[in-house]
């Protein structure tokens, strides 16, 4: 196994499941980077791969649960929509490269990086000063900005939502690191400590981003494509638009469309077949409310099924060395959204419901 390999097995564990998904826009990333940085092309599959699990992670009990056929990075053909969830895609991507591009670097998988030592040495405050191995995030967010950034080649306002979403991403990456120390002393008295800057888990990026999405801002601006001989008065007007918002805030330009219903073109199908949560203590409130958000709110009923899962039981060790396990069978119930008589008439009053308690 070569190193890069190698790193593919440990970066995959620390920021993500390991599970195969749709190479949706990876191809993307890896065919515009310069071919100077071919060498990264590894670490930007991983990364691009690790921000779509968190991405479905994130919402997995949404009526948009991140499809993979909305995620499409690349504008080109004119394929790209610019919505609060798409917000939230175009950072999440960004943030998963740059995480793994910053922990390959720190780990020394790259011969022309290694750990941000640039403060080593000097006081941090009071009993401590810096030192260890600081996350290399200035080299992760360089290489993550040449590869993401160069699938916008237009120069209109969606392509700037797009760009400053991405940037979001990144800054997310800086966000959420958190310090780390040692104590140094006689007899572990910790007269002194030495820090160093590290990410957080990937998760807690991931989090961070879905609070980014619930606030994110709807800029009103002009849609089209730059006319010929009008770049510079576009180019300034972007700027003035940009001119208030935070460049840690997500921004988007369309409303979402009605994720409850299925609509072909948009790539999306609905909640009707979802699953759904129920009576379980252990859940989070917005778990426990997915039923509610996925069937009743979009006109669906409850539905529930009684389903035979098989696993692995009564494991015994025997010498030397090996583990046997019978296949057990027990029933689990779980709970799906289904269409009722009337289904649309029913979703539609559901939406207007819905919209009266938001106003």
């Amino acid at each position: 196994m070569g190193p890069l390999d190698l790193l593919t097995a440990t970066v995959l564990s620390m920021c993500c499941h390991v599970q195969l998904i749709s190479a949706w826009t990876v191809n993307n990333f890896l065919m515009t980077g310069p071919k100077a940085y071919l060498t990264y092309t590894s670490s930007v599959r991983i990364g691009a791969q690790c921000g779509i699990q968190e991405c479905k992670h994130q919402f997995a009990w949404e009526k948009w649960n991140c499809p993979e056929s909305t995620l499409q990075l690349s504008t080109h053909n004119g394929l790209r929509s610019a919505t609060r969830e798409t917000s939230f895609v175009h950072a999440i991507s960004a943030a998963g490269v740059m995480y793994t591009l910053t922990k390959n670097c720190s780990m020394g998988d790259f011969d022309n990086c290694g750990c941000d030592d640039s403060r080593i040495g000097q006081t941090g405050g009071k009993g401590w000063i810096w030192g260890g191995c600081s996350d290399n995030v200035a080299f992760g967010e360089k290489i993550s900005k040449h590869f993401v950034d160069s699938l916008e080649d237009g120069h209109d306002s969606r392509a700037a939502v797009n760009l400053h979403n991405n940037e979001a991403g990144r800054l997310a990456i800086k966000s959420t690191m958190r310090r780390a120390c040692k104590c140094h002393g006689v007899s572990g008295s910790c007269t002194i400590q030495t820090c160093w800057m590290q990410l957080a888990d990937f998760r807690d990026v991931g989090n961070y981003l879905k609070t980014k999405h619930e606030h994110a801002k709807k800029l009103e601006m002009d849609k089209k494509p730059v006319r010929a001989g009008n770049s510079a008065d576009n180019r300034g007007a972007i700027a003035h638009t940009f001119r208030s918002i935070a460049r840690t805030e997500l921004v988007y330009l369309e409303d979402s469309p009605d994720y409850c219903g299925k609509n072909q073109s948009l790539g999306l199908q609905g909640t009707e077949g979802r699953e759904c949560l129920k009576g379980d203590k252990s859940m989070s409130q917005w778990e426990r409310k997915s039923c509610r958000r996925l069937c009743f709110e979009c006109g669906l009923r409850v539905v529930e099924k009684s389903i035979e899962v098989v696993s692995s039981c009564n494991c015994k060790f025997h010498w030397c060395c090996t583990v046997k396990c019978e296949k057990c069978t027990h029933v689990v119930t779980k709970y799906y959204c289904a269409r009722k008589e009337g289904g649309r008439k029913s979703h539609n009053k559901a939406k207007r419901r819905h919209r009266a308690r938001q106003q």
